[in-house]
């Protein structure tokens, strides 16, 4: 027996489907923008991180590595990635550089957890 998904309306609504398409072409910016957020945290190591930054406030990629049991090296690539998002930012406080998540992305973050 053959499954059958073909899409089989009754009548099409124009002005539906037009008014939806200039509603994507008009959010274009915001639908980038989450995308590149999104594809961030696509990385488990990443995620982890957040989640280590949403528990702690700040940490420095020390602490991190050794959360992650990591080597400080591809920990510090992904600090990388991230601070450059401006999902988080760093500090330098004497000779160590604390990492903190962006104000302006913790909301939206911490609904993830």
């Amino acid at each position: 027996m053959k499954n059958d998904t073909t899409c089989l309306r009754i009548s099409v609504d124009k002005d539906k489907i037009q008014r939806e398409r200039n509603q994507l072409i008009s959010k274009q910016a915001i639908f980038s923008k989450k995308e590149k957020f999104f594809s961030l945290l696509g990385s488990e190591v990443r995620l982890k991180i957040i989640y280590l930054l949403l528990n702690n406030e700040k940490l420095c990629v020390c602490d991190i590595s050794d959360m992650l049991e990591m080597n400080q090296s591809p920990v510090s690539q992904h600090l990388r990635k991230l601070k450059d998002a401006q999902i988080l930012i760093s500090k330098r406080e004497g000779l160590m550089i604390n990492y903190y998540i962006s104000s302006k992305y913790k909301e939206d973050l911490l609904s993830l957890f």
